[in-house]
């Protein structure tokens, strides 16, 4: 009897290739984005007198040449996770929401209001539990209601979301100036002081507070949420056609506002942890830029939870850098904005190279 041929296996070394070579795309092009905005920067510094390679290396050693270094990026790197994330969660269903400041801001003035009373007779967890809920529930309101605004309005997130941040400043401003203004403190206008006591501690062993373990977790639960649920399935098909979920029945308004409310929910968290691992009470200290600064960092990681991490490290250590720069080459601390800004002018040109080039797609494409 003659043996029976065995087909051949489907999946060829050639699939795996051409899958490498598209997901290529996705980390080249950013990378030439980071590249171009450095030579653009460099030129920028050469008209000021200025040695690039100087200023290079001192964003280095400001952001990761040291033990002390790599802690301040870690620091200023958790709320610049969370941040991203409430621009990348809108984004799978095709919205640019660029609001996280506001739901930052008045995610921490939330918190540090609802500790006021609970401070002098509430244990410690439980009024951090509370500050907590408190300032996810205001930024997922805030942010929701952009959600709801586009849904429903039909007024576009983008804007929205922006006018709704300088509202949210001005009622941080409003009540910080005036009716909750803590009287002792005749210098800097702020709330009432948590207490060291309701303060969040360190990592052991760091300078680094659990807000940064609080977005790497709040990053893998929504990378799992959008790639392995069906929640998530439906958010994509969302984002690539709303008519063609509508027409296939899916709650396309309920998907809006949940994925907006889970948004603003990190940014509020973000706002959380300034307050109870940074400042202490909530003031203009909270207006840091983070909220803005985590539309780059989304944007970079291609709205991608996961490589939101290294991305918002990597600003991190360029934030962390600024002082150094200061005073090593008497350039004014905005200086390291200056560069965020050009990248983030550079990343959105080079969205129009996505499919244009040959080496990244499979044969026969």
């Amino acid at each position: 009897m003659a043996d029976i041929p065995v087909p051949a296996p489907s999946f060829a070394f050639s699939e795996v290739l051409d899958r490498i070579r598209r997901s290529a795309e996705y980390v080249v092009i950013p990378l030439l984005a980071l590249a171009a905005s450095a030579v653009l920067f460099s030129v920028f510094l050469l008209f000021l007198g200025k040695n690039p390679i100087d200023f290079y290396s001192l964003v280095w050693r400001g952001g990761f040449g040291t033990s002390f270094s790599w802690q301040n990026t870690l620091v200023r790197a958790s709320p610049l996770i969370l941040a991203g994330l409430c621009v990348a969660i809108p984004a799978r269903l095709g919205m640019v929401v660029i609001g996280g400041e506001g739901a930052l801001v008045l995610g921490g003035f939330a918190a540090a209001v609802i500790a006021i009373p609970m401070v002098a007779w509430s244990p410690a967890p439980l009024t951090l539990l509370m500050m907590m809920i408190a300032a996810m529930a205001v930024g997922g309101i805030w942010i929701g209601f952009v959600g709801y605004l586009r849904h429903y309005r039909g007024i576009n997130e983008t804007i929205s979301s922006l006018l709704l941040s300088y509202i949210a400043v001005s009622i941080l401003n409003f009540f910080v100036e005036g009716a909750l203004r803590d009287p002792s403190d005749p210098n800097k206008p702020s709330t009432m002081p948590i207490g060291p006591d309701t303060m969040i501690g360190a990592i052991p062993g760091t300078s680094v507070h659990w807000g940064l373990v609080a977005g790497i977790i709040a990053c893998i639960a929504t990378w799992v949420l959008m790639n392995r649920t069906t929640f998530g399935f439906a958010a994509r098909i969302t984002g690539g056609n709303v008519r063609a979920a509508m027409a296939q029945g899916l709650p396309v308004g309920r998907l809006v506002l949940v994925s907006t409310a889970l948004a603003g929910a990190c940014a509020g968290l973000a706002g959380f942890f300034e307050v109870a691992a940074i400042h202490g009470k909530a003031n203009a200290s909270l207006i840091a830029g983070y909220g803005f600064t985590g539309i780059l960092v989304s944007f970079l990681a291609r709205h991608n939870p996961l490589a939101i991490i290294p991305v918002a490290i990597f600003l991190g250590g360029i934030d962390a850098a600024g002082g150094l720069v200061q005073r090593r080459m008497e350039l004014p601390d905005a200086t390291v904005q200056v560069l965020q800004g050009l990248m983030f002018l550079v990343l959105l040109v080079s969205e129009t190279l996505y499919g244009r080039f040959s080496i990244f797609k499979a044969k026969g494409a």
